[in-house]
């Protein structure tokens, strides 16, 4: 897997957690030491300062130390886990954690903070439309993407769960390449297929 070595001000923004507007500020105040591109406005960061910054501000640096992108599995179907939790895996530019009910799924997204959570609909404790809800009312996790999967597909359920936070749905069963290319997407990672 090929480290990068300098990251665009959207790249610094995602591993950091943080708005673009923000590490533009930084950049601009000499607090995140950068280069502009020349005969541009473009504003590189190179991984050091990156690094560096992440540091001093107190913001893991897991993201930028792997390169992965965390993505967490919710799901009380143990097979359906292990095959996606092996998919992502194997994909190699995903780092995964599981869990099966929507109780630990809370606990797991303040400690691990993914980008991304594959959130099952129909959990044994709570409704996934509840644990949307709970990830959407914690400022600090505005920027982790929801996908929400269900066997069951009613209209008005799925419109229920984007207003409850669910940046997408997919019906089960599904195909994982299919599932890749939506993490892909909302991560905005360039799709392998």
């Amino acid at each position: 897997m090929v480290i990068k070595t300098v990251f665009t001000t959207g790249e610094a923004a995602k591993i950091c957690k943080v708005s673009q507007q923000t590490i533009i500020r930084c950049f601009d105040s000499g607090g995140l030491k950068g280069f502009r591109v020349p005969g541009s406005r473009f504003r590189r960061i190179p991984r050091e300062s990156l690094y560096a910054f992440m540091k001093e501000n107190g913001i893991p640096t897991d993201a930028l130390e792997s390169g992965k992108r965390k993505v967490l599995v919710v799901d009380d179907d143990k097979d359906l886990v292990e095959l996606l939790v092996d998919v992502l895996k194997r994909d190699g530019r995903f780092e995964t954690r599981s869990v099966n009910n929507g109780f630990d799924a809370g606990m797991m997204v303040k400690e691990y903070r993914p980008d991304l959570i594959v959130l099952d609909v129909m959990l044994p404790d709570i409704n996934g439309k509840d644990v949307c809800a709970r990830v959407r009312s914690d400022k600090s996790l505005e920027a982790v993407k929801i996908v929400c999967v269900s066997g069951l597909v009613e209209e008005d359920k799925i419109a229920e769960l984007r207003r409850a936070g669910a940046d997408e749905f997919l019906p089960k069963p599904f195909d994982t390449e299919k599932l890749i290319a939506l993490i892909c997407r909302l991560l905005e990672i360039e799709s392998l297929v």
